[in-house]
């Protein structure tokens, strides 16, 4: 069985275990707390990053756009389009949903891990800018929902999830189409849905 290191909260590790769930891929999840360093994730991934996924072989897998192809692959092409642009429309949407995770999570990290004299309100200003633009790009362009997706979908599914556990839901604002889109993946994956990200 393949083995994934995870943290119920990481939109990245959302992403990978509702890409494997809906590949039907079956994972062991290892819960870890990255800033511990735990000796199980090092030596997988000496990076310490999570989601890092461990093959049935023990080969390791790791930043979670290369572990989508991956699993892709070995499912037979259940995440991407076999068509080459209706592949590379999913791939963008995946590539564009990590961005704006990365922005989100520096920004949650500029706030927890500096003492609170010292965070840089110009800097989280900066990452909220980009995180508008990219709502209300996806906002008007997300894929439609229906009971086939993509990766671009799940990927899209997953940073939201996270924005809403660590932002709250005042994003949807101005934003009616990506709401909906939110209700939707929800009621017509509601098995994907129970994937996202948590408080740990």
């Amino acid at each position: 069985m393949h083995k994934l290191y995870t943290s119920p909260s990481s939109p990245f590790s959302a992403k990978v275990r509702l890409a494997a769930q809906y590949a039907g891929i079956e994972l062991e999840k290892h819960i870890v707390v990255t800033s511990e360093e735990p000796a199980e994730l090092i030596a997988a991934n000496p990076l310490g990053k999570i989601p890092t996924l461990v093959t049935p072989e023990g080969k390791t897998v790791f930043d979670s756009r290369v572990i989508t192809q991956y699993l892709n692959r070995i499912s037979g092409n259940k995440l991407f389009p076999r068509n080459a642009e209706k592949r590379l429309d999913a791939e963008k949407f995946e590539a564009i949903a990590d961005g704006l995770a990365d922005v989100l999570v520096a920004h949650v990290y500029e706030r927890r891990m500096r003492p609170e004299e010292i965070v840089h309100q110009p800097v989280l200003d900066w990452y909220w800018k980009k995180a508008e633009r990219t709502l209300d790009l996806l906002n008007e362009t997300a894929p439609r929902i229906g009971t086939k997706i993509h990766g671009g979908h799940i990927a899209i599914a997953a940073t939201l999830g996270y924005l809403n556990l660590r932002f709250g839901n005042g994003w949807e604002r101005g934003r009616p189409k990506l709401k909906r889109w939110v209700k939707r993946f929800a009621e017509v994956h509601p098995e994907l849905a129970a994937q996202l990200p948590k408080a740990a």
